[in-house]
């Protein structure tokens, strides 16, 4: 029973790491049009799109100052 449960935990890891970006099937992610980084956005995402650094700055610049 035990071997079985470390078999499933060995499985689940394998295809978590398939599942990763830029693995086998996915699509490859947008750059930040800013800095050129990339994003946590697929290149299909329509718009304008920030790695998550620039993002923080661009919500830091446009918050309510008051």
């Amino acid at each position: 029973m035990r071997e079985q449960k470390d078999e499933q935990k060995v499985e689940q890891k394998v295809e978590q790491k398939d599942e990763r970006p830029g693995g086998p099937g996915r699509v490859p992610m947008a750059d930040c049009v800013l800095c050129g980084k990339p994003t946590d956005y697929p290149e299909t995402v329509r718009g304008v799109v920030h790695c998550p650094v620039c993002e923080w700055q661009e919500g830091q610049r446009t918050a309510c100052s008051g």
